[in-house]
């Protein structure tokens, strides 16, 4: 059951270390918090305010609570296809071509928009609603070549099986480089600002815009574009790998997707809580109103979730992004070694390498307990297992 730890602050987390409490304080403690921060099963120490935290401000938005992977998320497609489907499939071939279709690296992009018949339209729709409310892109000539590419860090691409041996494909990913640049343009801005207005922070990264100022209004067409770019990021990936699918098993094109989920967990949305409309902010955390559909992977060779929002009023219709971090990415590489991922990883198709042990399950929390805490915020539809496993650089 939640429990408030400290005022206006509500945890779900079984597991929560202090320095994330003291940032929980302190993003609570703001003056236009409504009515409390929740924070989810996966709550771990972040930069701004902790990750796995849902801040609802009245008249006010902090850019670096949403952070610098604007409109981050997860997209799950069910198929028609089954275990026994695949079970000749040569994972590490469509690894391969799952590789080429989808540039991993964070400054790697395509090196065309022509490849594939359904780009183009993604890139007029972003073009135009970027030109239609004002938001300026030339901080990245290039953006139009990101759309389509993972990225580094956390996000992935896997292959899975669900609890009926149901092949799903899943991934995860965001804004990419255009989102990084427009989120550190309005962050220092917003710390410029109060800096101006002598306003005094628990810390300058909950610097915030005030609504009805001209920045105000900027961040938040400059936010909507680039939570738009991340959707259509996440549906072009998803695209290719589902071109990459079909052809390496044979199946007829059009008809392999019978289910679609997309889902944020880096955003800013205005809805309402608590007697009031607010700007509700989602640090790692996924929306959970009655009935809405998400996607809570695990960590790296762990099990992921398809779930449906229970409407949980006091968690603000959220519920956890994933499995959540125990350990830095310095401290996992000094604790675990290429030979233990190995071990972790043992029947699932992956590229070996030093480069992703700090994604190793044993730096993430326990994905079982995370779930366990989230039984009031959502309900499982499906378990997904990992087989094959796409990591990005």
């Amino acid at each position: 059951m939640p429990e408030m730890i400290a005022p206006k602050v509500l945890n779900y987390a079984s597991s929560l270390e202090e320095k994330t409490l003291a940032q929980a304080r302190q993003t609570a403690s703001m003056p236009f918090v409504h009515s409390h921060i929740a924070l989810m099963p996966d709550a771990h120490h972040g930069l701004g305010s902790a990750v796995g935290t849902v801040i609802p401000t009245l008249n006010a938005v902090i850019p670096a609570a949403v952070g610098v992977d604007i409109g981050c998320g997860m997209i799950a497609v069910e198929t028609h296809l089954t275990a026994s489907d695949i079970a000749g499939l040569d994972l590490a071939a469509l690894r391969d071509s799952v590789e080429s279709a989808i540039p991993l690296s964070p400054g790697v992009y395509n090196s065309g928009t022509g490849r594939y018949d359904f780009t183009q339209a993604r890139l007029d729709e972003l073009t135009e609603l970027a030109e239609r409310t004002g938001v300026d892109l030339s901080h990245s000539p290039t953006w139009q070549r990101q759309l389509g590419s993972l990225g580094g860090g956390n996000h992935f691409i896997e292959l899975c099986l669900d609890e009926r041996d149901h092949v799903w494909l899943f991934l995860h990913s965001g804004s990419r480089g255009v989102g990084n640049k427009i989120a550190k343009k309005h962050i220092k801005i917003a710390e410029r600002l109060c800096k101006q207005w002598w306003i005094e922070l628990p810390t300058p990264e909950l610097a915030y815009l005030p609504q009805g100022t001209p920045e105000f209004s900027a961040y938040l067409a400059d936010l909507k574009w680039a939570q738009k770019f991340a959707l259509e990021n996440r549906g072009e990936m998803m695209d290719r790998f589902v071109r990459a699918v079909e052809h390496w098993t044979g199946a007829d094109r059009d008809s392999i997707e019978t289910d679609r989920v997309n889902c944020h967990h880096n955003y800013t949305v205005q809805e309402k809580h608590h007697g009031k409309t607010v700007w509700l902010t989602r640090k790692g955390a996924i929306h959970a109103g009655d009935g809405v559909r998400g996607v809570i992977p695990g960590s790296m060779g762990t099990r992921s979730y398809v779930v449906r929002g229970k409407g949980s009023k006091a968690g603000l219709d959220s519920a956890p992004h994933g499995a959540g971090r125990r350990f830095s990415r310095t401290e996992a590489r000094r604790r675990f070694t290429a030979d233990d991922l190995a071990a972790r990883m043992v029947g699932i198709e992956y590229r070996h390498s030093e480069a992703w042990v700090d994604e190793i399950p044993d730096a993430y929390k326990d994905i079982d307990q995370v779930m366990e805490d989230a039984r009031d915020l959502v309900d499982v539809e499906h378990t997904l297992r990992q087989i094959l496993n796409v990591k990005g650089t």
